[in-house]
């Protein structure tokens, strides 16, 4: 059974959902919505706390100001108020993307928190050697939203991240692009919700989430065990390279999850089988 709620946090109302009974999980991503993980927090259920949540700022979270900030310490802090709401003094967490980035970011502001967060595929491009280009490319990107609009934005973004297919990296990405859940757009056509959610991420979420520079010290204090995640089929993307950056900042290797970028929402029962077998031999 999924239950739905609202939070009041600084600036606005989030949207989440609980499934299951045991330790808590939370499920996080950014700029993508709860929707994304719905397949993969049903498997995890049947043996935990499932907790999904939309985002600051994006569908059913909303901002008191509509063009308010969404930073990763931002949605970190809006973590810790989740895990508050749900009277749990520690929780795994496992981010994905702008998720992974605000997972890292909850382990440094919140010390404590987290037992073991998997960071699965974090946008780092800070820790990339071609950092500077790559910011500049992201600035372009943005300027290229506020100039030629979503779509033109949209088509930059998928090719400096990697894709090689549009349709491909769409899948699963409510925020995005996808299934409004009820009559309006085509299917594969984005709603008005998925419009605005994607206009957010251009004006406000991806600059912060991109350069966020990660607090190594906090995250290998000995109080929360960070395990990277990376995809099997994502070589070609840039949250490959990324994610390989900061495990060796760790001192760790990655670990394997099956799929890609999405790989959790297009194989959902591989993705929690991995999961749930680094989870149980969790060692702190």
């Amino acid at each position: 059974m999924t239950t739905t709620h609202t939070l009041a946090v600084p600036g606005g109302t989030l949207y989440y959902e609980v499934r299951g009974s045991g330790p808590v999980l939370v499920l996080t991503a950014s700029p993508m919505d709860a929707r994304i993980f719905e397949p993969l927090a049903e498997l995890l259920a049947r043996d935990r706390t499932v907790v999904t949540h939309d985002p600051r700022g994006i569908n059913r979270s909303r901002l008191d100001d509509p063009d308010g900030p969404s930073t990763p310490e931002l949605r970190a802090d809006d973590l810790a108020a989740l895990l508050d709401a749900l009277g749990a003094e520690q929780a795994d967490v496992v981010g994905s993307s702008g998720g992974a980035v605000a997972g890292l970011a909850l382990v440094a502001r919140h010390p404590g928190r987290v037992r073991t967060l998997v960071a699965h595929e974090p946008p780092l491009l800070t820790l990339l050697p071609d950092a500077a280009e790559q910011a500049a490319a992201t600035e372009a990107l943005v300027e290229t939203f506020h100039r030629d609009g979503l779509g033109a934005a949209m088509v930059a973004f998928l090719g400096q991240a990697g894709w090689d297919d549009g349709d491909e990296a769409g899948q699963g990405d409510g925020a995005l692009g996808g299934d409004d859940g009820g009559a309006g757009p085509g299917p594969g056509e984005p709603s008005a919700q998925d419009v605005a959610d994607g206009s957010r991420f251009f004006a406000h979420e991806i600059l912060p989430t991109t350069r966020y520079a990660p607090d190594v010290a906090a995250l290998t204090d000995g109080t929360a065990r960070v395990v990277v995640g990376v995809g099997e089929g994502s070589e070609r993307l840039v949250t490959h390279p990324t994610s390989w950056a900061l495990a060796r900042l760790l001192g760790t290797a990655p670990i394997s999850f099956p799929g890609d970028h999405h790989g959790f929402a297009t194989h959902p029962e591989e993705f929690a089988e991995v999961l749930g077998d680094l989870l149980a031999h969790a060692a702190v």
